[in-house]
């Protein structure tokens, strides 16, 4: 790993991909509404939410994603395809760490699914960005 190689507006644009996936995934028409329902929540009580932090601590926690990724990516032989690869590897590793959580909390596999798949897909995503962004 040459940290040299981490092209950090890659990060950013990497790590802001995940809002607009969470954007349309969460959707109450694609997820939200079975996310809502299997998280015993409703749609008052998510408004409700602190949005400053709820958005505030995502942006942390996304670039804290995309900035590791990038690390693990920082080889000069990386390209799209590796990139894509290892977020798909990263993704199914968190998709794993949902789970087990999600088991203990008593959440049924539409939730985890639900979450896990937002995780692959958004790694995915990242991966993407940061090995096409050399």
């Amino acid at each position: 790993m040459d940290t040299s190689l981490i092209n950090w507006p890659a990060v950013i644009v990497a790590a802001l991909s995940g809002f607009i996936v969470g954007g349309i995934w969460y959707a109450p028409p694609v997820f939200g509404n079975a996310w809502m329902r299997d998280s015993n929540l409703t749609a008052e009580q998510v408004q409700k939410g602190n949005k400053a932090k709820i958005f505030g601590f995502t942006l942390l926690f996304s670039l804290i994603m995309a900035a590791n990724l990038a690390a693990f990516l920082a080889a000069p032989k990386t390209d799209v395809s590796w990139g894509a690869t290892a977020g798909f590897l990263a993704g199914v590793w968190t998709f794993g760490a949902i789970a087990i959580h999600s088991l203990f909390e008593l959440k049924g596999w539409r939730y985890i699914f639900i979450n896990g798949g937002y995780s692959v897909v958004s790694l995915t995503i990242m991966g993407a960005i940061i090995g096409i962004w050399r």
